[in-house]
């Protein structure tokens, strides 16, 4: 489906959980959040008949997010199920990688073909500081087993933060020297003013191409991300802007959160409810929400935060 603006709608970023094993500083609170009653989230069949209206509508990838997806008891059969339905040519999987040990080869053999792990440090214990109770060997042995899997395709992602990991971007950068992976880096967004991150921490992309000058410019994938690799290695690295300079006019997504709501934009209040429709009825609804999607998600740096009203977790990360 098109929106309004002409943006062709394909992707859909679909949270199963609120829940998380860590705590990161950046998407949820210290405490954990309030758990929902079970009956205000979706179902999984209710996820799957969103994943076959989000198909109806023209939406080719799915990616499954959290909170942390992997806490989910019956992810795999959420994944097995959405990449059995008609339309979806790809479904991808964003964790913190710290259960891949155990749930990567299963995943694979579910069908999911992409995954993304989340690692923004290679200090064990600046892992710690900012996961809240993380450890990096779990994170680490999370990549090597997707690696062993077999995935098409297994993504780092690292928000960058300045004065936490700005230090860290060579060594980060030249994991793709030394396995095959991509890397992205990802401007901080303002998503909750916890009082953890300062002004000093929202730094542009382009700090990344400060400190590493020999990057060469890479044939972009169709994807957000500007790309750009090391002379000789094994994946590409991509920087994210959503922050220094937004990249709305291409955006192609949309998000359903695990209580059902479909959110248009990232960054916007707007919400449509699905919980409790039937497949009718989710279509109709996301024709809406796809129809509302504004032309961009406004101002956002340390001072204008977004307006989202949600925290990272609650909506899928």
């Amino acid at each position: 489906m098109t929106d309004r603006y002409g943006r062709s709608i394909t992707y859909m970023r679909m949270s199963v959980t609120e829940l998380c094993n860590l705590r990161c500083r950046y998407c949820m609170p210290e405490d954990g959040i309030s758990k929902k009653c079970h009956e205000d989230m979706l179902t999984e069949d209710e996820m799957i008949m969103a994943v076959r209206a989000a198909a109806q509508l023209g939406v080719t990838k799915l990616r499954i997010t959290g909170g942390e997806p992997l806490v989910k008891k019956n992810i795999l059969n959420i994944c097995g199920r959405a990449a059995a339905v008609d339309g979806i040519s790809e479904v991808c999987i964003t964790t913190n990688g710290t259960l891949l040990p155990e749930l990567a080869v299963p995943l694979k053999e579910a069908g999911v073909s992409r995954v993304n792990i989340s690692l923004d440090t290679l200090s064990a214990d600046k892992y710690r500081y900012i996961s809240r109770r993380g450890e990096l060997e779990d994170a680490i042995n999370g990549i090597r087993a997707a690696l062993g899997a077999g995935f098409e395709k297994v993504k780092i992602n690292t928000v960058l933060i300045g004065g936490f990991n700005d230090d860290e971007i060579r060594p980060l950068a030249e994991l793709t020297l030394r396995y095959p992976v991509d890397l992205r880096f990802i401007e901080l967004m303002p998503m909750y003013d916890s009082g953890d991150f300062g002004k000093e921490a929202f730094i542009p992309y382009t700090v990344v191409l400060d400190k590493l000058p020999e990057l060469v410019p890479d044939a972009p994938d169709g994807g957000v991300a500007k790309l750009y690799r090391l002379p000789g290695a094994l994946g590409d690295i991509g920087l994210i802007s959503p922050v220094s300079a937004h990249f709305c006019a291409e955006c192609n997504r949309i998000r359903l959160t695990a209580d059902g709501k479909l959110k248009p934009c990232l960054h916007s209040g707007d919400e449509y409810s699905i919980k409790g429709l039937d497949y009718d009825g989710m279509v109709k609804e996301m024709e809406t929400a796809i129809y509302s999607k504004p032309s961009w998600h406004g101002e956002l740096d340390a001072v204008n935060r977004s307006r989202a009203g949600r925290n990272m977790n609650q909506i899928g990360g």
